[in-house]
């Protein structure tokens, strides 16, 4: 039996989703992550952890003409990834692949322009896990834990690639450290207010070295989004470091 669907809408429409009724849904996260990327039209983009392509679709959307592929964990998930390519006209850009990262990514995949990633949140040991099985695996590290991630992550790019993350503020550390012993230490650092989030952008370097960009203030006091949370949330503006 199909699992319920519904169709939901990004970037003011400009992207179509079907994703699950219950269980994980695509959060602001994803049109963050897409945004924040700088990719032209030839490179290559991986999307690690792609779930229903939220992210891909965002960037496939902002940038005709790159070409991104998403490797993701549970094949539900990819499978809607691939219809929601077809649903946007994307297909001959975005394609998707089953892969469960604690294993080497195939060889014939090479390497990449930009790596994207929203790995999940939590450690197992830390996590109190979701009851839905397809939730906990995008929350809660499975068999790729965060180092494995970014091990993966930057083993795919290109010398002069980059690399951009979202993930939660108090593992900044953390992820700085697991960066800077894989060679990629230069670090610009994006707080995202008041969410205790961060997007963080790597490029290869030997030694660690940690710019903090201004922070992007999502809400309002009384809630709403900001003027410039909006531009990027639904007029498709790029997100700048």
């Amino acid at each position: 039996m199909e699992m319920p669907l519904t169709e939901d809408a990004l970037l003011d429409g400009r992207v179509r989703l079907l994703q699950p009724r219950r269980g994980y849904r695509v959060a602001v996260d994803a049109v963050l992550l897409g945004a924040a990327v700088d990719a032209r039209a030839g490179e290559r983009v991986l999307d690690l952890g792609a779930g229903v392509g939220a992210v891909g679709l965002c960037i496939a959307s902002r940038m005709p003409g790159c070409e991104v592929v998403g490797i993701e964990l549970q094949p539900e998930l990819a499978a809607l990834a691939e219809r929601n390519s077809a649903l946007n006209g994307v297909s001959d850009r975005l394609r998707m692949i089953v892969h469960d990262l604690a294993l080497p990514l195939a060889p014939t995949l090479g390497v990449f322009d930009h790596v994207v990633t929203n790995p999940p949140y939590l450690a197992a040991a830390v996590a109190d896990q979701s009851p839905d099985p397809a939730k906990a695996l995008a929350t809660v590290e499975s068999s790729a834990d965060l180092a494995r991630w970014l091990h993966v992550a930057t083993g795919a790019l290109k010398p002069a690639g980059t690399l951009t993350l979202i993930h939660r503020s108090d593992r900044l550390n953390e992820i700085a450290t697991h960066l800077a012993r894989l060679g990629w230490g230069e670090l610009t650092v994006k707080p995202l207010t008041p969410a205790r989030r961060v997007l963080v952008r790597a490029r290869h370097a030997g030694q660690l070295t940690r710019r903090e960009a201004p922070p992007l203030v999502l809400h309002r006091p009384d809630g709403g989004y900001t003027d410039e949370a909006e531009a990027i949330l639904r007029h498709a503006a790029p997100l700048a470091f």
